[in-house]
């Protein structure tokens, strides 16, 4: 990710394609916010898209539960796959409470969450700060090279500044950089992939494009499937216009599913069915 100028996510807007992903994201998104349930129901469709949000980027992480189960499930400290999806589940949470400081100090914010993600199973004093050198770090799906602890620390200073500073870029090119500089850099010891899809859900409600956290992109990640998520990744560590306009596209897709996931709540609720 370059920040070679004062706004370098404005040209990532602009770039073939990614036009088209904006306008079908904000089209989508307006369509569930007027759904005739929203004006009254509106608590119980954040609440379901917190549920199934958490339950599509665990799945990610390799915790595929139905959503039945996470529903139904009150005891998250047992196995690997049951401690994941408590910590999405503590992450989606976290995420509406933290917006107030994500624009002042987002680094403290993503300290934050990865403390809560870890909720007791890492060791303290590896709990909420960037991994030094030499640290190990254990991330299911991604195994791309890591950076060294330096470029980490470099990198996570820009990409603050960045958010410091604001962009002109729509809301859906913000988040999608977020989350896919969190993966590339990987800064804590674990659940890098969990803290990443919570700062894009941050990015997205506190841009005002999703202000009631309506729209789990998690839920379209995870319904692309992981090999579709890993190619567009992939398309992101390259940084060429085409590779940065098929992950931000890839996000954008994600976003939709999402919106068509909560839009069926609605239907749901209409029907007097959930």
């Amino acid at each position: 990710m370059s920040t070679t100028s004062s706004d370098p996510l404005a040209a990532l807007g602009a770039l073939p394609g990614v036009t088209d992903a904006v306008d079908s994201v904000r089209k989508a998104v307006d369509r569930v916010y007027g759904h005739r349930v929203m004006r009254r129901r509106s608590n119980e469709v954040t609440a379901e898209a917190a549920l199934r949000g958490a339950r599509g980027s665990a799945a990610l992480s390799g915790a595929d539960w139905n959503l039945e189960e996470v529903r139904r499930r009150t005891d998250f400290s047992g196995d690997d796959e049951a401690r994941t999806i408590g910590a999405a589940l503590r992450l989606t949470a976290e995420a509406g409470q933290l917006l107030s400081i994500w624009r002042q100090s987002p680094l403290r914010v993503l300290a934050r969450l990865h403390l809560v993600a870890a909720g007791g199973a890492t060791p303290d004093d590896a709990v909420g700060r960037p991994r030094l050198a030499g640290e190990p770090v254990e991330e299911p799906l991604i195994e791309t090279p890591l950076p060294d602890a330096r470029e980490v620390s470099g990198r996570l200073e820009g990409l603050s500044e960045l958010i410091i500073a604001g962009s002109s870029a729509p809301a859906l090119v913000m988040a999608s950089v977020v989350h896919g500089e969190l993966l590339a850099l990987r800064p804590f010891g674990s659940h890098n992939g969990l803290v990443a899809r919570t700062a894009e859900r941050i990015v997205l409600i506190g841009s005002g494009l999703d202000p009631k956290s309506i729209c789990p992109a998690e839920v379209g990640h995870a319904e692309q499937g992981r090999a579709a998520y890993v190619a567009a990744f992939e398309g992101y560590l390259s940084g060429s216009p085409e590779g940065m306009a098929s992950w931000i596209a890839h996000c954008g897709r994600s976003v939709e599913l999402g919106v068509r996931e909560s839009t069926a709540v609605c239907e749901a609720l209409q029907r007097g069915a959930a």
